[in-house]
């Protein structure tokens, strides 16, 4: 236990408190509207078209947090807070946050039912498929996309940054979503090309984002079923949080059916927020790992030890894992 002060337990117990009025406020779009200018509270009020009646605390709780700046009455955003939280900057972070505030929040509030059954508790819990309402829907798709994408960019730049690119020419990111991930590594690495390999709905939103970024002449779309079809061939393959949607015998066919598609000496690139081995300090990932039992039925997180001996049968020859930043690290292995 961290602390024996009963505040921090408090703290903790009503965490939900904070954590839904930032979410809210992501929602909301409030960051991005005073990205483009500060704003006084009856104005913010009715560009968010609030009530009156408790605008005042919520942005004054943004504050409190330390998400926002009042001086003479006049709300700003904390400089970080424009950059990864402003809708209209490439750096927007907030996808995941406005997926987590619609959907996740309802869900995770029946953890206690999740970890007495072991059953999904998301739209599944009464019949439904989220994944299908998802991508039958070429709106609430791109949101997903969106989403997805909001929490690979950072990895990306730091794989981007680590990984030894100059070794290899080519490159396909395995589940690519929106793109974020190619983009990423591409524009930092030119002499790369590659694309993206994702299922058939995704082609315009992914190649729309490629576009908007000047890349179609680098980056292109492989359509396809990852449990379906072959995986596409290149140098590299990345996968970033894909491998922890699955239960073990879909993660080993996972590897399995990249290891077949590298060439010898080709790398594999998994990332996520791993667990650490001694399963202690990375909190982030053991916690993602309770958003799978909410979200699949079999889905979990793992270490990077796991992932490692994963590899090893699927037949790589050298593994290792390496840290990204924050809970997020790649494991890598080699042909």
């Amino acid at each position: 236990m961290r602390s024996s002060s009963p505040d921090t337990i408090v703290q903790l117990g009503f965490g939900f408190f904070a954590s839904k009025t930032f979410l809210s406020a992501v929602e909301l779009g409030l960051f991005t509207e005073l990205a483009r200018s500060p704003l006084d509270c009856d104005s913010l009020r009715q560009c968010l078209q609030l009530h009156p009646r408790a605008a005042r605390d919520f942005f004054d709780a943004l504050v409190a947090l330390g998400w926002l700046e009042r001086t003479d009455g006049i709300y700003s955003n904390m400089p970080a807070v424009s950059l990864y939280l402003d809708r209209n900057k490439p750096t927007y972070l907030g996808g995941i946050f406005e997926m987590a505030s619609a959907r996740l929040f309802r869900y995770w509030a029946s953890l206690t039912e999740a970890l007495r059954t072991g059953q999904p508790q998301n739209e599944v819990k009464h019949g439904g498929d989220p994944f299908k309402q998802i991508y039958t829907d070429p709106q609430a798709l791109e949101g997903f996309l969106k989403a997805m994408s909001s929490i690979s960019i950072g990895p990306s730049l730091a794989i981007a940054a680590k990984f030894p690119w100059k070794n290899y020419r080519t490159f396909i990111d395995i589940g690519c979503a929106q793109g974020a991930s190619p983009v990423h590594i591409a524009r930092l690495h030119t002499h790369l090309s590659g694309g993206g390999f994702d299922l058939p709905q995704v082609r315009p939103v992914f190649e729309q984002y490629v576009a908007d970024n000047g890349l179609s002449d680098r980056l292109h779309f492989y359509p396809g079923s990852f449990f379906e079809d072959p995986l596409p061939s290149a140098d590299v393959l990345t996968m970033g949080h894909v491998l922890h949607d699955w239960n073990l015998e879909q993660k080993q066919l996972l590897l399995a059916k990249a290891y077949a598609a590298l060439p010898v000496g080709g790398a594999l690139i998994v990332y996520e927020s791993l667990i650490d081995d001694a399963r202690r300090e990375n909190a982030a990932g053991l916690l993602m790992s309770l958003n799978m039992l909410i979200e699949t039925h079999g889905g979990f997180d793992y270490t990077g030890k796991e992932c490692m001996q994963w590899m090893r049968a699927a037949g790589f020859s050298a593994t290792r894992v390496e840290h990204l930043g924050g809970p997020t690290s790649m494991v890598v292995g080699i042909k």
